[in-house]
């Protein structure tokens, strides 16, 4: 089935990456120039159980980080700017979770501009590490995750929040990003986030990345207007 929808790819002309007929293929980064802008998309898989490409067999790229590092390093000699994405273990709590941060940090350690997680069914936590950015995981997109059953029991609904990362990128230079956020309704159709939604999301996430203490929003009061009873 993989092998059939790589060659859809092929025949529509889509690049891929993070993935490919076999090891050598999956290792592959896509490199663009986009208005004078170099940028290289790499990617791999951290999950300890997956199906990853071998020599022979179609799959995910295995997080080879040595293979990875000297990758990133040759391609910034070269001019690009590398997004590196990850698909790894699953948590539901703000994160980093498991052996994120390892990888994470050894990617971003090696001069990827920007280090993203694309497996979170949960939203997770930021970082700034030297010139790097990293989001640990963005949460669902489309997929219809409106509440979760936690093993204690507890049901939870922040698998409704989502990022969505706008990165601006301008005459060979990252500019930054703009955090875009959304929240899910009916199973699949994300919507954006009212103000007082994200002041609270964006909030709660600034204060647990380390950037800003956490700071109780006020709850607006109804407005109640008093008339008059003229008494008998």
């Amino acid at each position: 089935v993989m092998l059939a929808t790589l060659d859809i790819y092929k025949q529509a002309n889509i690049p891929y990456y993070g993935g490919g007929a076999n090891a050598e293929e999956a290792r592959q980064p896509v490199l663009l120039e986009v208005n004078g802008n170099k940028i290289a998309f790499m990617g791999c898989n951290g999950k300890r159980k997956y199906a990853k490409a071998t020599d022979r067999t179609p799959g995910a790229a295995d997080c080879d980080y040595d293979f990875f590092v000297k990758q990133i390093e040759d391609l910034k000699a070269q001019g690009y700017m590398v997004i590196f994405t990850f698909q790894h273990e699953e948590c539901y709590f703000a994160g980093p979770c498991y052996t994120h941060v390892t990888g994470f940090h050894k990617v971003a350690d090696a001069g990827a501009t920007v280090v993203s997680g694309s497996q979170a069914h949960y939203p997770h936590i930021m970082e700034f590490r030297g010139d790097s950015f990293i989001h640990y995981g963005l949460r669902n997109l489309f997929f219809d995750q409106m509440k979760y059953n936690l093993p204690d029991g507890i049901v939870i609904d922040e698998t409704r929040r989502e990022f969505i990362d706008r990165h601006v990128f301008y005459d060979g230079r990252y500019l930054g990003m703009e955090l875009l956020t959304a929240m899910l309704e009916d199973y699949s159709r994300p919507r954006p986030m009212t103000e007082a939604e994200r002041t609270a999301f964006l909030s709660e996430y600034f204060n647990l990345s380390g950037w800003i203490p956490l700071s109780p929003t006020p709850i607006p009061q109804p407005t109640v207007t008093l008339t008059p009873i003229a008494l008998p």
